[in-house]
């Protein structure tokens, strides 16, 4: 019978319908051969993987000979012997495939076994991290695998220097945060000598914490800008905006992502600036970002001051989010707010988007412990399937419901008394909070109580590993955002003996307190996961309130059942009501997904042709031969007066300049077509058509510009003297961010929004 069903899942192709049948057998058998390899010399062992590794097509690889001696390689190098599931999970990888282990599982074992295979295999692989911290530990802690199997491993950080780089890409294993390797592509992009290029051709990605990286940071663009001039927000107009008050000036959209100005507030921003507000498109759009800056950003939630800075904070994550900004605009509005000196900023000289930049892979794999809940996603934008590999030891972890109030001071009263009440017994427990002001506010009414909570929240993200060396240990209380650790396991009794860890198991395990659901259902099931790792006990509970702001913006006509006189909500509708929100948020936020893919799909279409033109031009005399073409009298002249070597670098270097510039200017042309584009849904056009309708004929344009220009330059360039200062000069200075797109999104995101949530309200 299981096996029809097993048989009937993949013909209907359901999420996690991935086969293990095969991957198990394989693992089986290499249980069979693991006795010989352990009275085998060490030396062995390496010369078996690396002869393997030679054979054609190196068919050996994700066999059960190969599965044995890297089991036992491990075993020797690291003192790991993999499990069986780890040896499946790296075998559904190495067949391209994103895995599903739950926390505690030693994936990052895995990752390195998978990424072994396929550079064993002759592939050049890369181990993508979400930051640098990560890709070090796991490079460093993984480095004396890779070499007892015959193969060099480095890593990159922020601070590599280009050679470190290129040393780094020289192994047949990279470690490094997507970031990185975003930002490493966008500088290719930019040079004007072969010897300058830094990353080679891309082959294989092992996508640490897939969701994350495939998933919820897909849409954020990594950013290439030069021409630094400083921010444009006005001081005046953030002290306007502390002046306007909500519901009187201004309103905001039930989705929280646009604020409007009443007539009221627009007589009293146009008396203040003395101006008719509309009849100026730059004073509307200055007062715009600054309003947005008030009333939509959140100190201690979306973003901190730190260092007299402003950081973004990672929602998904809980962590800051490092190198990243908002659009100038409003970067530089927020700066205002704070009262800071505003930061560099400049025009955008090229972009990608982590999606354009992970989908650059011929081959594509990952893991992650919550893969299965956006594995539509998975397969809809990357063709991947996910693999749920079943855990080594049965979960035991006791998942309550939800404890749902009315208010949120219900619930809050509610959440400490549950802490204080088990805080007693010397269970530990793990608070976490959906944003740094909460984990603080709560912190301190535990404090008031007595208690002594230890906060885990971006701003004292360095203390991060040692926070959580401790959060298992009996009677400790941890206050944390969504970060929580992720990548590094909570062990029962903390860093003490087994005999404490037997202690704290017999309390119960790690006690895991949601103080509200998130908007993704994946973030609720990661928190989950920090208690119950490798058959240990556990237990977790979420407190939700009527008044919490999934239910607010997501659920907003609908009301929760009437409370019983200790506040909670019994009736079972109100757990249907938090789900039902929870979904409407997870849909939204795919379309918006969704939408930008297809506005992003044509843009990189073109990019990537005029890149292989651009390569076509770094390494060949394409310019020479064009401009030879285009004028042939002054290509003439100019190679008697100075010699042909010098007319073809003149030439490479004038054609790669306009180039650069003409897709600057193209890049800016997009972005404002894009912002305005959703009018012309009033005309009962689609945006998208018109869109694509405009972009095509402005990239063939472009094309034309950029020959025009370079053939101008050609006949009037004296290639006596220096071509910078001949109108060619690049920046004196680029640097690389990441944007976090407009929060409240664009303004077609925003319509789609509203009706994506008029929908689910008319369907129920």
């Amino acid at each position: 019978m299981a096996r029809v069903t097993g048989w009937i899942r993949r013909l209907l192709d359901k999420p996690g319908s991935v086969d293990l049948a095969p991957f198990q057998r394989i693992v089986a058998e290499a249980g069979g051969l693991e006795p010989g390899l352990r009275d085998q010399a060490e030396i062995g062992l390496g010369d078996t993987a690396r002869a393997a590794g030679n054979r054609p097509g190196a068919d050996w690889v994700g066999g059960a000979e190969f599965c044995a001696v890297v089991r036992e390689t491990a075993r020797r190098t690291l003192g790991q012997r993999p499990f069986d599931v780890q040896l499946v999970g790296m075998l559904a990888m190495l067949n391209g495939h994103v895995v599903q282990m739950a926390t505690g599982e030693g994936k990052t074992l895995v990752g390195a076994l998978t990424a072994a295979g396929y550079a064993l295999r002759g592939r050049r692989v890369h181990v993508v991290s979400v930051n640098d911290y990560l890709a070090r530990r796991d490079a460093e802690w993984m480095a004396p695998l890779y070499g007892a199997l015959g193969l060099t491993v480095g890593w990159i950080a922020e601070g590599s220097t280009p050679e470190e780089r290129r040393a780094a890409y020289a192994c047949d294993v990279t470690y490094a945060a997507v970031s990185e390797l975003g930002f490493d592509v966008l500088r290719d992009r930019v040079r004007t000598d072969p010897a300058d290029l830094v990353v080679p051709a891309p082959q294989v990605a092992v996508v640490d914490e897939g969701d994350s990286v495939l998933v919820d940071e897909a849409r954020v663009p990594l950013v290439l800008a030069g021409a630094a001039d400083p921010g444009v927000a006005l001081p005046e107009m953030a002290a306007l905006a502390r002046r306007l008050s909500k519901g009187y000036h201004y309103t905001i959209d039930e989705e929280g992502r646009n604020v409007f100005l009443t007539p009221k507030g627009t007589d009293t921003v146009e008396k203040a600036l003395g101006v008719d507000l509309y009849a100026d498109p730059g004073v509307v759009t200055q007062v715009n970002l600054a309003l947005h800056a008030h009333a939509l950003l959140t100190r201690d939630v979306d973003y901190i001051v730190r260092d007299g800075r402003v950081q973004l904070i990672n929602t998904t994550r809980g962590r800051v989010a490092m190198l990243q900004r908002w659009p100038d605009g409003l970067q530089a509005a927020v700066e205002a707010k704070e009262k800071l000196t505003p930061s560099e900023s400049g025009e955008i000289l090229d972009s990608l988007t982590i999606q354009s930049l992970i989908r650059r892979y011929p081959e594509i794999c990952g893991m992650t412990g919550t893969a299965l809940a956006v594995a539509d996603q998975l397969r809809e934008f990357y063709d991947l399937r996910v693999a749920v590999v079943p855990p080594n030891k049965t979960c035991i972890r006791v998942d309550e419901p939800d404890r749902i109030f009315a208010t949120a001071e219900d619930k809050e009263s509610a959440l400490l008394k549950e802490i204080a009440d088990q805080h007693v017994t010397g269970r530990p427990i793990l608070v976490g909070t959906l944003d740094i002001a909460e984990s603080e506010r709560l912190a301190e009414a535990l404090r008031a109580k007595g208690l002594d909570p230890v906060v885990l929240n971006a701003k004292n993200d360095a203390k991060e590993a040692e926070v959580i060396s401790r959060a298992g240990a009996r009677g400790a209380i941890t206050v944390s955002t969504q970060m929580a650790g992720r990548g590094t396991d909570i062990r029962l009794g903390g860093d003490e003996a087994a005999e404490r860890e037997r202690e704290v198991a017999e309390l119960g395990g790690l006690y895991v307190i949601g103080t509200g659901r998130h908007e993704s259902s994946r973030l609720d099931d990661q928190l989950r996961g920090r208690a119950g790792r490798q058959g240990d006990p556990g237990g977790s509970v979420f407190f939700v309130s009527g008044q919490d702001a999934l239910l607010t913006a997501y659920a907003p006509e609908e009301r929760l059942p009437p409370a019983e006189a200790d506040g909670v909500v019994r009736d079972k509708y109100a757990a249907h009501l938090v789900a039902h929100a929870q979904r409407v948020a997870e849909g939204v936020n795919l379309e918006i997904h969704r939408n930008t893919w297809r506005y992003t799909r044509l843009l990189e279409q073109q990019r990537a042709q005029l890149m292989e033109r651009r390569d076509e031009i770094l390494h060949g005399d394409m310019a020479a031969r064009a401009l030879l073409t285009a004028c042939p009298e002054r290509y003439r002249e100019l190679t008697e007066a100075v010699g042909e070597d010098r007319v073809r670098r003149a030439a490479r270097q004038i054609v790669l300049f306009h180039l650069d510039r003409c897709w600057t200017e193209h890049l800016s042309f997009l972005s404002d077509l894009r912002e305005g584009i959703h009018l012309r849904a009033l005309g009962r056009l689609n945006p998208l058509d018109e869109f694509n309708r405009e972009a095509v004929p402005a990239y063939r344009a472009m094309l034309d510009e950029i020959e025009r220009r370079s053939v101008e330059t050609f006949e009037k360039a004296d290639l006596t003297r220096d071509l910078d200062d001949q109108g060619l000069r690049r920046p004196s200075a680029t640097w690389t961010y990441l944007v976090q797109d407009n929060p409240f999104g664009s303004e077609w995101d925003r319509v789609l929004s509203r009706v994506a949530g008029a929908m689910k309200r008319r369907k129920r």
